[in-house]
């Protein structure tokens, strides 16, 4: 699409305009996110925190190309983003299937983004004729690059697809699909193309990266690690994204959480979510469905922790699905106690643990028992009602509030 030459005036309110834009992008890359991730048709995308964050990438990424293209070149046309986030977001997509509701995305992205410019513009002139054209240039040039985006992104993912279909890991990505959806396929066929027993003890793990632009190479150094830390020889690895791998280990046990997390500080950048242990098919699925929701606890909380079990986090994970009435508990049980030191909160923990036996607490903590108990006696101060009235609740508040604070 071209359009006519916009005047020089013109030009200098796109510039002004896309400074503005580039200056604010994080807010127009929060609204556009929610709004592409809150349809209907996206649900998929929402629910997977790996997919959900390559889209956030992309769609920075988009933004940030035409705006920073209008403020060195403003009115003139700007080539389709051939990046290599919009290309790894493609294949991800494709890879789960949903890359036509990744295009969808795309779509509801460009409406968004173009409230927002729009309420730039108004704001750098009220001169009737200077907006048309102002406008009219803008919707043009914002629509010519979506639309070469798109077309773009399209023909990677059917390279991506035609790829797929002819390799080993689409077979076995597909037959993990069948397995854990509880498809009839036989254990002989199953386990024939994953090269994996189905009959025995499962252990589960999803490992991913926080930086994008980590190499494959160290998702499976940590895939490894996991193996080797359950004392395993054999692990069935199926990569789910780019940036993220599923691991099966066939073994009863969680692997020792210290071998793993010394292995996983060679790799800063890498976290593992571990399920808990369980047996045949179901524990197949079971335990990589537990990983999945110990992923999403990560990824809704910002929990920085490398290594992170659901029996950490089961009641964690069950408490704050709903965050804002999560967030209501903790500041209603908690009061002041809620933003005291971790010293405090460690030692009410403990003492818990120990149900109330302050010497066994101290021992644990490697501190005096006076010590102990006078934080109790500042933890009483802080709380709305007495830790010995409400132990329980505080508890639970307290094991909210220990991820989230990690974060």
């Amino acid at each position: 699409m071209s359009w006519p030459d916009p005047s020089p005036r013109t030009r200098e309110l796109i510039r002004q305009a896309a400074e503005a834009a580039v200056q604010s992008q994080e807010q127009w890359v929060e609204a556009v996110h929610e709004a592409t991730l809150s349809a209907p048709s996206t649900a998929a995308i929402a629910a997977d925190p790996a997919l959900a964050e390559a889209l956030r990438r992309a769609n920075f990424d988009n933004l940030f190309a035409w705006a920073s293209a209008n403020v060195r070149a403003p009115g003139e046309p700007v080539p389709a983003n051939t990046s290599t986030v919009q290309l790894d977001v493609a294949r991800d997509l494709v890879r789960r299937g949903l890359d036509a509701v990744g295009l969808d995305a795309y779509r509801t992205g460009q409406n968004v983004a173009w409230e927002s410019w729009m309420r730039i513009c108004f704001g750098l002139t009220r001169d009737s004729d200077e907006l048309e054209e102002l406008l009219q240039v803008s919707a043009a040039s914002i629509s010519a690059f979506v639309d070469e985006t798109i077309e773009a992104v399209t023909e990677r993912m059917a390279a991506e697809r035609d790829e797929l279909t002819r390799g080993s890991q689409a077979e076995r990505r597909d037959m993990v699909a069948l397995v854990l959806e509880g498809a009839p396929v036989s254990m002989t066929r199953a386990e024939s193309v994953l090269a994996h027993p189905l009959d025995g003890d499962q252990t589960a793990a999803v490992v991913w990266t926080t930086d994008p632009e980590s190499d494959l190479g160290r998702l499976e150094r940590a895939a490894e690690a996991v193996m080797r830390a359950c004392g395993a020889r054999r692990r069935l690895t199926v990569l789910a994204a780019a940036g993220t791998l599923w691991v099966w280990v066939p073994v009863p046990t969680e692997p020792d959480r210290g071998q793993l997390v010394a292995a996983l500080r060679r790799t800063p950048e890498v976290r593992v979510a571990l399920g808990g242990p369980a047996p045949g098919v179901e524990g197949f699925r079971r335990s990589h469905h537990d990983a999945v929701e110990v992923r999403r606890l990560v990824a809704r909380l910002g929990t920085a922790d490398q290594l992170v079990a659901f029996a950490d986090v089961q009641l964690a994970t069950l408490v704050t699905r709903d965050e804002a009435r999560a967030a209501e508990y903790v500041a209603q049980v908690l009061g002041e106690l809620a933003d005291a030191p971790d010293e405090l909160h460690e030692t009410v923990r403990v003492y818990l643990a120990e149900l109330g036996n302050a010497s066994a607490a101290a021992a644990r903590l490697f501190t005096h028992r006076n010590t102990v108990l006078r934080r109790l006696a500042r933890v009483d101060e802080l709380l709305p009602r007495p830790l010995a009235e409400d132990p329980l609740r505080v508890w639970v508040a307290l094991e909210v509030l220990r991820w989230q604070v990690r974060g």
